[in-house]
């Protein structure tokens, strides 16, 4: 197709006679060439959930047709491109002496638009989180599954359409078994967005649909998430209990990556393996010592603030499954870490470190009891990472 056939009149006379438009989705074809040939029945969702040159080309048959509700309707949209191009229209309208109808003064509201939840799960120990989004269309709803990184953005997308009981029962289940929590279409649609973003700063595909969805959501990429908010006095105290949030389900299997815990293990080995002849708690406090040293090293600035922002998610999910205390020292640590308050240093990252000399020490135990020679690579139970069977990522 010609790039002169998407302006709006060359692309409604092509609808109107029924001429192919392989640039596009059938369905989207086929849904524009309804609603231009109705086009005062149309109605703005449906237009807003075309693509832009398609939903131009219903604008344009609304203007050769003298409708000026739907061009009004439009005007205040979400989708900026379209509010931009019904604006135009509406100007035309008006130009020919086409205005809108005076409203009548106890108009009977309109009906909320159904709203369903929007489902976020927790945190995983590389960052990842999956979403679900959903939006009402035509005949359904539409259910988008995201697995993102807080690293480098939207991995994974799925579009599929289901019916409201089908969708009810996927969120009732992901909450009644604790994968996430729900929030607001608004607050799920910001994620996307964040997350958008970090596929263009880290030069990470977008997957198929993601532009799609961004614009049936009407965000774009947010390069500059809001900020967490300044630290509180109580928060110091905080920095002392941050080691029971390791107690928790949630955090208990988040570790550093593999080359920080390999490190560590080489010192440890090490410091096991050294000639000096060190007491039991001597070499106790040096091991302390290469755990703290790992995690100061490990907790840049960048991290502080990534891992911070782990945290403040993982308040709201504690809140929302009933633990205020792990609630309240997540955001502690959160304001804490995202400020860039070194002293006292954060017990929750240390434990983050301490966890691998824990858990190795543990499995060379079982190992030695059985007989067995420890392997070089680092426990699976260390870096394992479960999904449920549609993907999604669990604690």
């Amino acid at each position: 197709m010609s790039p002169a056939s998407t302006e709006p009149r060359p692309l409604l006379d092509a609808l109107r006679a029924g001429t192919p438009l392989p640039a596009f989705l059938e369905a989207d074809v086929a849904q524009a060439r309804k609603l231009a040939d109705d086009v005062g029945s149309a109605t703005p969702a449906a237009v807003e959930a075309l693509p832009e040159a398609l939903a131009g080309a219903v604008l344009e048959a609304a203007v050769l047709a003298g409708q000026v509700a739907l061009p009004e309707a439009l005007s205040a949209s979400s989708v900026k491109p379209l509010a931009k191009a019904a604006k135009k229209a509406l100007y035309r309208l008006r130009s020919r002496g086409v205005t809108p109808a005076e409203a009548p003064r106890e108009a009977p509201m309109a009906p909320a638009p159904e709203t369903l939840p929007t489902l976020v799960t927790v945190v995983s120990s590389a960052g990842q989180y999956g979403l679900l989004l959903t939006r009402v269309v035509r005949g359904g709803v539409e259910l988008l599954q995201v697995i993102a990184s807080d690293e480098q953005g939207v991995l994974e997308l799925n579009r599929t359409e289901q019916s409201r009981g089908d969708i009810r029962r996927i969120l009732k289940h992901g909450l009644k078994n604790g994968f996430g929590m729900e929030v607001s279409r608004e607050e799920g649609a910001r994620l996307l967005a964040e997350a958008a973003a970090l596929n263009l700063s880290t030069r990470t595909p977008f997957p198929p649909d993601l532009e799609a969805a961004l614009r049936h959501h009407g965000v774009q990429p947010i390069h500059v998430p809001e900020p967490l908010p300044a630290p509180e006095p109580d928060d110091v105290r905080h920095a002392l209990e941050g080691d029971q949030l390791h107690a928790t389900p949630e955090i208990a299997e988040w570790m550093p990556p593999d080359a920080e815990m390999r490190g560590l293990m080489e010192q440890v080995q090490a410091l096991a393996s050294s000639p000096l002849a060190l007491s039991g708690a001597q070499r106790q406090e040096q091991v302390r010592q290469r755990v703290l040293d790992a995690a100061r090293a490990y907790f840049t600035p960048e991290v502080r603030q990534r891992y911070a922002r782990r945290l403040w998610r993982m308040a709201a999910f504690f809140d929302a499954t009933g633990r205020a205390l792990q609630a309240s020292i997540a955001r502690g640590e959160a304001r804490r870490l995202f400020h860039g308050l070194d002293e006292p240093f954060s017990l929750f990252a240390e434990t983050l470190f301490a966890k691998v000399v824990v858990l190795a020490a543990a499995g060379a135990q079982a190992q030695a009891a059985q007989g067995a020679t420890a392997p070089e690579a680092l426990p699976a139970a260390l870096t394992g990472e479960r999904r449920s069977p549609g993907g999604l990522i669990l604690p």
